[in-house]
Formats: C-alpha cells, structure tokens, sequence
C-alpha cells in the first residue's frame, strides 16, 4: 500500500471515529437533558398555568395574525392605519430619540412632562383640577391600564359586569383576579331594513337592573364601542351612573376612542355626571388618539384613593413606561391643547378624515349583500354575513362558531379578512355574534377603493372557481361597487399622503 493511500486511510479512520464520538455525545446529551416519558407526565402536571390562569387559549388576535401572514388578504381585521400618523408626532419622536438625556428611566408612575399635559387637557375637559401626580397614570398601552384597573381592585368572588360585546381582554382579566364576570348583551331594537345603526342596540333596563347586588364590584363601560361602534347616551349613560352610586359600583370606562364620534353623536364621560368622578376610573389610548399603535402607550385618570390601587399593581409588574415614547406623546399633546378648538387639531379632523371611509365600507358592504351597521362613534364596522350564505362553503372549516368559519373561509378564498365578533361575547351570549363579521375602515384610500377589487377570486387567482362560487354575484357585485361607489369620478390614488401639522 502506498503511503499517501495509508496517509488517507488513517486519516478517513480518525474522521469516522470523531464523527462517532460527536453522535454519541449528543445521543448521551440529548438523554441527559430529556426526562423518560413517565417523568415528563409528571413535569407537565406540574408546571401547567396556575388555577387563576387555567382554561386560557391564544386570543383571536394571535390566530388571526398567523392566518394574515398565511394567506396575504386584505386584511380589513386588526384595528389600526395602514399609513403614517401626522407628521408632527413622528417629528416629535425623531426630535426626542436626538436628545441623550432621554433614553433612561423616567418617573414610574408617569412622565412627569406628559401626565402635566394629560391632567391640563383633561381638567378641561371634565371640568375639574386634575392633579397629575396623584390622579393620572401612564401605562404600557390602555391594555394594562384595563389590567391594573381591574387587578388592583376586583378581589375573589366579586362580581364583574361585562357589556356585550365586549374587548375580548375584559373577561379574562376579570378572571385571572378571581372575579365572576356577568354578561349583559347589547341588542337591535329592530333589525328591519337594508342597514342598521349602532344607536339601534340597546341595553334592557329591567335586565341590567337585575345584575346590580352587593357582589357587585364594578361595571366595564367601553364607549364608543368595540366592535359595534355605539356611542352611549346621556339617558343610557345616567342609567348606569344611578346603578352604581345606588349599589357603590366601581366604574371602568374605556373611553380609547373618545376622538371618534361622528356628527350628530356626542361623547359624554360618565366620570362627569354627578357623583360619578368618585368612583370611576377613565382609560385612554395614544395609539387610538393619535393613530400610533405601537407606542403601546395608555394612561388612566381617575380620584387618588383608586389611582392609588392601579399604581401599586403597576410598580410590581411594569413599574415604568418608554421616556422617549412619554415625551414624544407629551409634545404632541402640548401642540393640540393649543388649538382644542380648531378644525386643525387632529383631535377633531380624525373625525372627518374617518367619516367618508365609513360611508365607502357602508356602501360597499350593502352592494355586495351584506347588512352593515353604520358605527356612531370608532373605526369598526359589523355586518350581518348571513345573506351571502347559501354562496359560501362553510363546510371547509371546522371551528365551532360560523362567524370564524366565514371569516376564515373568506380569507383563504376571497382574500378578504374580518374578525368573528363571537369572540368578544361571553359563551352564552355568542349566538348572538355568529351572524356577523367586524371590518376595520381606518386604511388608506386607495386600500378601501381599489384592492377590494382583488378580493374575488376570478381577479386575482388564474383558475377556475370551484363550483359553489358559480352563483356567487358577491364577487361581481364587489368589483362594481368598488369600481362605481369606492372610486370617485377622474379620482385615482395611490397611497395616502398623512402630513397635517
């Protein structure tokens, strides 16, 4: 044998040798850090979610998302723009991520230059001297002041009512502090005619009434609404206000978006009406106030004594919220107290810049053989699907609720996603939702015009329809009332173009 052919030998023995030991060591490693079966069962048991927790699955939002990024829709389903907020409040963000002295922690409780303009603004808005050291709260998106609200004040077996329906988070949080939560539905007084309106759903007086007792803790008031869109009235909001004081009822007001109520609807806050500010605790949304969702910034306003409560529940699980995200917000805010009172502040021109989106997704919706209902106040509008059922395969999906078999249906085979609103219903009450979808309007122009055309498949996939579409007028009659309702005369645009200063 040669000695460059034993050279080789040797050398592909030493290789196989070191390959082998590497697969024993993992072999070796690998049942080293994995229990035997009967030893997992027993790791499971045990670190499973804690009892408070126990029944938990993934949100809508989660399963949503994930169907989105499968299958690529138009997704009319999460609720936020598809273009840029105002150009001020990105100027603001970019002119405080200049500054060194603004990247460290800030005060816990709040952002000392932003809780002095949410207490300026809302002083004036209710009528009362805020104080801003002990009567406003900055929190990580209104999510966790809706979290620490609850927590910091809902103790084992108290009572929880919920209105329907509801932000799908209000259930759970109730729970998780042990409160039993009590569901009363908002429903149509009438639901003849082509269209409905969110004034038309109504609360039943005798009904709620029979929910207040000395297990009452608190109520969630979430108005305007979402999904439906209603913005409470003076007499509702009275009735709830004399239920409380009655029964001495905390109340949680999500109030995210206050800045949305279409003409001639008025936002009242319940914390105004009369023996009211001592036991209710108001939520807000900079995402939703000045369309920046993922600031993922919130505040709370509310007397000290409960303030008190969320702040302690805050401390001991976030403590602190984002310094340049807080000065940012409060310079945007210092800009529109300013100008409250002109058509400029973006505070009242949203309002008008989301009102013909509204009336676009309205007429579109009833062309195409839906029955929407016109949304007083916020950026959502449900629609009642039902009509278009004989023309929709529901059998392909097997979920429970035919909401979710509609919208994820419409999503894999349209190209056109909504949210099941059973999702924000208690389970007795979900019925009530199966017959609707919840769209989002807040989208550029161009989106709620043109791309809706992509929603039939006969646009947008080069094959032939599967045979249960062949009656389906739905899509013919979605590229007409995009072509003829969406798109104005001589009007063609491609993108949205979001510089108001």
């Amino acid at each position: 044998m040669s000695v460059a052919v034993k050279v080789s030998w040797i050398t592909l023995n030493r290789n196989l040798k070191l390959v082998a030991s590497q697969c024993l060591a993992r072999s070796v490693s690998q049942m080293a850090t994995s229990a035997p079966p009967s030893q997992m069962e027993e790791i499971v048991k045990k670190f499973k979610l804690p009892k408070a927790y126990e029944g938990s699955r993934p949100s809508v939002w989660v399963e949503y998302i994930q169907l989105a990024m499968e299958y690529k829709p138009l997704n009319l389903g999460q609720g936020f723009p598809d273009y840029p907020p105002p150009e001020y409040i990105t100027d603001a963000l970019m002119q405080v991520a200049s500054d060194g002295n603004l990247h460290q922690y800030t005060r816990g409780y709040g952002h000392p230059r932003l809780v002095q303009a949410i207490a300026k603004l809302y002083s004036k808005l209710i009528g009362r001297e805020l104080n801003p050291q002990t009567e406003v709260l900055t929190t990580l998106g209104a999510y966790e002041a809706l979290y620490a609200a609850i927590t910091g004040h809902v103790d084992v077996g108290d009572e929880v009512i919920i209105i329907e329906p509801f932000f799908d988070c209000y259930e759970p949080m109730v729970r998780y502090a042990g409160g039993i939560p009590r569901f009363i539905a908002l429903k149509p007084k009438s639901t003849d005619g082509t269209t409905l309106s969110s004034s038309d759903f109504v609360l039943d007086k005798t009904e709620l009434e029979s929910l207040f007792n000395q297990k009452t803790k608190a109520i969630i008031l979430n108005t305007p609404n979402n999904p439906l869109g209603k913005v409470f009235t003076l007499e509702e909001l009275t009735l709830i206000a004399n239920l409380c004081k009655k029964h001495n009822v905390l109340c949680i007001s999500d109030e995210v978006y206050e800045w949305m109520v279409y003409e001639p609807n008025k936002h009242i806050r319940i914390a105004t009406l009369p023996g009211m500010w001592d036991r209710t605790i108001t939520i807000g949304s900079a995402g939703k106030t000045f369309s920046v969702t993922g600031w993922k910034l919130g505040w709370a306003y509310g007397p000290s004594n409960l303030l008190f409560n969320i702040q302690m529940i805050h401390q001991n699980s976030v403590y602190t919220g984002c310094t340049p995200i807080q000065e940012a917000t409060a310079i945007a805010f210092e800009k529109e107290l300013g100008r409250l009172e002109s058509d400029e502040c973006y505070f009242n021109s949203i309002t008008k810049e989301l009102e013909p989106k509204k009336k676009y997704m309205a007429t579109f919706l009833q062309e195409t053989g839906f029955k929407p209902i016109v949304p007083e106040g916020g950026y959502f509008m449900m629609a009642d699907w039902t009509p278009l059922e004989a023309n929709v395969d529901l059998s392909s999906e097997s979920d429970q609720y035919k909401d979710y078999r509609f919208t994820k249906w419409m999503t894999k085979n349209v190209g056109l996603q909504g949210i099941p609103p059973t999702a924000f219903y208690g389970v007795e009450h979900k019925p009530l939702g199966e017959n609707f979808v919840r769209y989002c309007f807040i989208k550029c122009r161009y989106v709620l015009w043109g791309d809706f055309r992509r929603t039939s498949l006969f646009y947008t996939k080069e094959i032939d329809p599967p045979p249960y579409l062949d009656k389906m007028k739905f899509f013919e009659g979605m590229k007409m009332a995009a072509t003829e309702h969406l798109i104005p005369q001589g009007k063609e645009s491609k993108g949205c173009n979001h510089k108001q200063r």
